[in-house]
């Protein structure tokens, strides 16, 4: 009788250990989150613009595959319009820049975690993404342009009606594509569209027939199909989508950084500098 009451005072110590190592170990983690969830929230309320300046090294994310923007040549570099620009800007202020490949649907999130100090790779202006980052003043206009293949006769968007259009997920044309349902959604099979992480595999699916048009950045477009051994398969079709912003986005606490690379914008556009780059790459 006394062994089995020893039984039951051992086994109910036992489980009260067990009990508050688990309230010990759940209190931890939640301290932890917390505290990273203030680290995070103190990054994005710092500016950055003195440690950048200290370290004479800038972090810029971007997609690597989205011609002619940024993305890797035949030998893996990193290249582009808006790589040559961003090397040139920072160049004037004794600054080298670290080209980071990110996930473009999380972008924002890269950036205002402090894992990137700026988006730097065709990034449009929308009131949505003004509402996560600060943007820089424009410094180049496009807008969004449907791609497909000429022996399929579509000259308009009203042509894809009933056709499977592609897109990249999170991007401008996304984002434009669904709030203005008039212009091209209305037409689409299902009023869906399918979604790329790249365009480089949407293309992919495009040539192969999987998909019958391409939303797409008029300077990706354009670009891609001058590089193709015959451009003359491919129809570029501008039809209703309003001219977009290109611009660089910060984290809205970093106001120094900004002011700096607009006052370096507006000089190379005043200097000739920012034409000489346009030229390289978009003169086809």
């Amino acid at each position: 009788m006394v062994s089995m009451k020893k039984k039951i005072v051992v086994n109910s110590i036992i489980g009260l250990l067990f009990f508050g190592i688990v309230v010990w170990l759940a209190v931890g983690l939640s301290a932890g989150a917390k505290h990273n969830s203030q680290a995070n929230q103190e990054t994005s309320k710092t500016d950055e613009w003195r440690r950048i300046k200290q370290d004479k090294q800038i972090t810029i994310g971007l997609d690597d595959t989205f011609v002619p923007m940024g993305f890797r040549d035949k030998d893996g570099k990193i290249i582009g319009f808006d790589v040559d620009l961003a090397n040139a800007v920072f160049k004037t202020m004794g600054i080298t820049v670290k080209w980071q490949p990110i996930d473009w649907s999380m972008k924002e999130t890269e950036l205002n975690t402090g894992n990137i100090d700026a988006i730097w790779n065709g990034y449009t202006k929308t009131a949505a993404r003004e509402k996560q980052v600060a943007f820089s003043n424009t410094y180049h206009n496009a807008t969004q342009v449907l791609v497909t293949l000429k022996k399929n006769n579509i000259n308009s968007f009203s042509d894809m009606k009933g056709k499977v259009l592609g897109d990249q997920t999170a991007s401008s044309g996304d984002e434009s594509f669904n709030q203005h349902p008039k212009v091209l959604k209305q037409y689409v099979k299902d009023q869906k569209v399918v979604g790329y992480d790249t365009f480089d595999k949407a293309f992919n699916d495009l040539n192969a027939g999987r998909i019958d048009g391409l939303l797409i950045d008029e300077d990706y477009a354009r670009y891609y199909v001058a590089h193709q051994a015959n451009p003359r398969n491919y129809t570029v079709t501008v039809d209703g989508f309003s001219v977009d912003e290109t611009a660089v986005g910060f984290r809205k606490s970093d106001n120094q950084l900004r002011q700096a690379v607009n006052q370096t914008l507006s000089q190379f556009k005043k200097d000739g500098r920012m034409k000489h780059i346009e030229n390289k790459w978009f003169s086809n």
